[in-house]
């Protein structure tokens, strides 16, 4: 009987990332990847297996990981990856730990390479402290080789397996050179051959493509052809998203932030990446992300880590659960006694009656902190009656930024920085705050606007790339533009702070909402509209398939 070739099912389905869940993160990659993934997984018809690096900061064992065998050996399985400098052939061995979680497997690949990172992307205080070229918030020398390591190996490691997968879904410029190895090179071409490739840009600013400009080097490390190398080069360097562009569907996770990168001139922002992929003929695909509800459920406070019980999204629950969260973190505080080694600098009264106005995240010029702290500097100055938290690190001048914030006089006791990290403590400061300020320059998704929502955190927000999908005045609190146009989003939501019943009623809607169109369950099925196409496009391009596809068999 023939069988149209595109009707197949899409079941064996593979991730490759630099993060994921709460085994390594540094921003929403983690919980976007583990989200989708458990989310084929719970289909029963997907096999979904994940790949990223077991960074020195990770214990597999703790895990449940243990090292994968090699049964023909009969000892743990290790492999060589050549990893070429220009001039200089030379290899890295690669051992692989597994573990199945929430039905997806995860292969955490061991490397030297990766074994001596203490974070995902960056130097720590404590690398500083040992070697001092190793500047604390600075990203590592040798991304780029990290990055070709990673999907080397995770194509080493299917061959050994004997997996053909369906679909390889890339997670950033990290992983995006795969569509191109596995089209260009020896070996792979021919295995990979019936396998199609989806490339997520979870952020294409400038600084998050992962290019390089050394294209001797970029040559020799990946093994593409050097023509392809040089053709593939934006603004002078080696860009992975270009590359890809060639042999994988592009994909961002906002239909907004897709719209800015090709259809307007935010796409300066990028270096202008999504314009160059338009007069490729690219089309770069937009799929808002989702987020699962049950990760982040205030009713269940022990899960949560949190100090009492609440449910924003229930019409009788008055929230007395959350303003005992709110007076626990503010005690907290007051005695610095916080989890995780987290530094505190400032303090916040011990009033649960004042508005908290929350930020939690990456501390950096795209994340607006330079424009929050220019606008709180004025707002609380003249808005006695409201008090203000961040949780997060990074920039060091955007750190330094908040410090003297901090210590401003006339706003002493009323603004408290936690530098550093802990998911523990960020559930426990979105179930105090009252407010929740997402001023970034720009936003590709968001998922902190979701979580604030899930625990009666309403968000402000610069209606920006994935931020669109906060409803102004319905489910959040919405402005465009500067610091001024912020200062009076801030002033609605002081406004708001003090119409409880009106407060109350966009709480529940922003959590309808959220179940009613965002939530994984329908996030997935365009996925999984991505991934068949992904496949026949991969099918289309291969000409021993392409006679086959006219004729509606394989």
């Amino acid at each position: 009987m023939k069988k149209r070739v595109h009707n197949q099912a899409i079941r064996k389905i593979w991730m490759l990332t630099r993060e994921y869940g709460e085994i390594a993160g540094a921003g929403g990659v983690k919980d976007v990847c583990k989200q989708l993934a458990e989310s084929f997984a719970a289909r029963k018809t997907s096999e979904v297996r994940v790949v990223l690096p077991l960074y020195g900061f990770i214990d597999p064992a703790k895990l449940g990981c243990s090292l994968l065998q090699d049964n023909l050996a009969q000892r743990p399985l290790e492999f060589p990856v050549d990893m070429y400098y220009a001039m200089e052939e030379r290899r890295e061995y690669v051992r692989v730990w597994t573990c199945t979680t929430a039905g997806v497997v995860l292969y955490l690949l061991e490397a030297l390479r990766f074994g001596e990172k203490r974070d995902v992307y960056t130097y720590t205080s404590d690398e500083e402290l040992t070697d001092r070229w190793k500047h604390a918030g600075s990203g590592h020398y040798d991304y780029f080789a990290m990055n070709v390591l990673l999907q080397k190996a995770a194509l080493e490691l299917m061959i050994l397996l004997g997996e053909h997968p369906d679909v390889i879904h890339c997670h950033d410029g990290h992983t995006a050179i795969v569509p191109a190895l596995i089209s260009e090179c020896p070996g792979y071409r021919s295995y990979f051959r019936r396998t199609g490739c989806l490339v997520t840009l979870h952020n294409a600013g400038i600084g998050y493509h992962q290019e390089v400009a050394d294209l001797p080097f970029a040559h020799a490390i990946t093994g593409l052809p050097w023509s392809f190398i040089e053709s593939n080069c934006l603004n002078a360097a080696f860009d992975p998203f270009l590359a890809a562009s060639h042999y994988a569907l592009l994909n961002t996770v906002s239909e907004n932030y897709a719209r800015e990168l090709q259809k307007t001139d935010n796409d300066r922002l990028t270096g202008w990446l999504g314009h160059f992929l338009a007069d490729r003929g690219v089309r770069i695909e937009g799929v808002t992300n989702g987020i699962d509800p049950a990760d982040f459920n205030p009713s269940l406070p022990e899960q949560a880590g949190i100090a009492a019980a609440f449910d924003p999204a229930d019409p009788v629950d008055s929230l007395a659960g959350k303003r005992l969260c709110k007076k626990s973190l503010l005690a907290a505080i007051r005695t610095r006694r916080l989890p995780d080694d987290l530094e505190i600098a400032g303090s916040l009264e011990e009033n649960e009656k004042l508005p908290i106005f929350t930020f939690i995240g990456r501390l950096s010029r795209q994340k607006g902190v330079d424009i929050l702290v220019s606008t709180l500097t004025t707002f609380m100055l003249r808005q006695p009656d409201c008090q203000a938290l961040f949780l997060g690190s990074g920039d060091r001048m955007e750190e330094q930024r908040i410090r003297r914030l901090v210590a401003m006089e006339g706003l002493a006791g009323r603004i408290c920085y936690l530098r550093g990290y802990s998911p523990r403590v960020a559930n426990q400061v979105y179930a105090a705050g009252d407010f929740f300020v997402i001023p970034s320059m720009y936003e590709p998704c968001g998922l902190t606007d979701y979580i604030a929502q899930l625990f009666g955190n309403i968000p402000v927000v610069h209606h920006v790339g994935g931020l669109v999908k906060v409803v102004d005045g319905k489910t959040g609190i919405a402005y465009r533009g500067g610091p001024a146009e912020l200062e009076v989003a801030l002033e609605r939501a002081i406004a708001l702070f003090s119409a409880p019943e009106a407060l109350r009623r966009m709480q529940r809607e922003a959590v309808a909402r959220i179940r009613e169109k965002h939530t994984w369950d329908q996030v997935m099925q365009a996925y999984q509209q991505l991934y068949e196409k992904a496949r026949l496009q991969r099918w289309l391009k291969n000409p021993a398939y392409t006679d086959n596809l006219a004729a509606n068999t394989l």
